[in-house]
């Protein structure tokens, strides 16, 4: 897509996905200065928006000639045709298979965690007229450098260290990256952001809370684990989805130990786990320094009993929880 916005020459058809908001909107917003002259919008833009759109003006608005113009766009916002019914895809495939050149016809899906259905007839026509770009988490090496630039923008500098201590500590989230940038910038006494600064007024993702919970367990921190434990059920976090965060937590910490034992690096297992971070892989590997090999297979055994427990009986899901950091308590004092 970027290619083809710096080429102009952006094809007939998109679809716009992912995680990412930030980038969506941004490559979107380039793509609509390319595409629509300047005082010329009301004539040759035309938006459709939510599950209940009419078809029969979406194809009058694809049909509609450009005035002054090359071309037309169309965004279609959030209509999640891949659910839809076979009538309502059928007569969308129409419009597809015949959208006219001087069109560009945007499905734009504005949920981070919606995902296209790829075996559908409806996906794999828009493949071949057109594009579906995902935009994911961004990696590190693209990220540390833009968040240079935006505190630079503000008269601060950060250098390599915070930087991947505020992306682990803040999350890769752009959209929410520039309100912590924006936040920290002015919170800063000097020019120069620090580890203190981010502790300040960042605001911390829920996986780097479970991870100082983890790690206050490994180091024998019991008090520290059980506080950051109540301030997550404090802050009303759903229980299952904070031990789906934990049990993922206690598996990466399992293959770090498993990665140490085997003569591998911080690399090897942010290849493994897919991370798109080193700083994550390196506390890692730290950890797992401290423990042995038999409590990470005990504490993935735990979380996933408990997983279980919360799924088949009518248990208070937060005493659930609190069981489990005990006996990974239990279990680190007799390791």
């Amino acid at each position: 897509l970027k290619k083809a916005i710096s080429e102009n020459r952006l094809k007939s058809l998109y679809v716009l996905w992912g995680e990412e908001t930030y980038l969506k909107e941004y490559y979107f917003k380039e793509m609509k200065k390319l595409l629509l002259p300047e005082g010329l919008e009301e004539f040759n833009y035309k938006y459709f928006e939510g599950k209940n759109i009419d078809l029969s003006e979406l194809a009058d608005a694809v049909d509609a000639l450009p005035v002054f113009a090359e071309r037309t766009l169309v965004e279609v916002r959030d209509f999640d045709f891949y659910n839809a019914g076979e009538e309502v895809r059928s007569r969308l495939e129409a419009i597809i298979s015949d959208i006219p050149d001087y069109c560009c016809l945007v499905f734009f899906f504005s949920d981070p965690e919606y995902k296209p259905l790829g075996t559908t007839r409806i996906h794999q026509m828009i493949k071949k007229r057109g594009a579906s770009v995902e935009f994911s988490s961004q990696y590190e090496a693209d990220l540390i450098p833009w968040l240079s630039r935006r505190f630079a923008a503000l008269d601060r500098t950060i250098d390599r260290a915070e930087a991947q201590y505020m992306l682990f500590h803040c999350g890769d989230s752009m959209t929410k990256l520039i309100a912590e940038v924006q936040k920290i910038a002015a919170y800063a006494k000097s020019k120069r952001i620090t580890r203190a600064d981010i502790d300040a007024v960042g605001t911390p993702e829920v996986s780097a809370w479970v991870f100082d919970m983890t790690d206050a367990i490994v180091k024998g921190d019991f008090d520290r684990a059980a506080a950051v434990m109540a301030d997550l059920l404090e802050l009303r976090e759903n229980p299952i989805k904070l031990l789906a965060i934990i049990s993922k937590q206690l598996r990466q910490l399992y293959y770090a130990k498993l990665c140490l034992t085997g003569g591998k690096d911080a690399s090897y297992l942010k290849e493994l786990c897919e991370m798109n971070k080193i700083y994550p892989a390196t506390l890692l590997m730290e950890s797992a320094r401290k423990v042995s090999l038999e409590w990470c297979e005990n504490a993935v055994r735990l979380a996933s009993e408990t997983d279980y427990l919360m799924k088949s009986n009518a248990t208070d899901d937060e005493e659930l929880l609190k069981i489990m950091l005990m006996k990974l308590a239990v279990d680190r004092v007799r390791s």
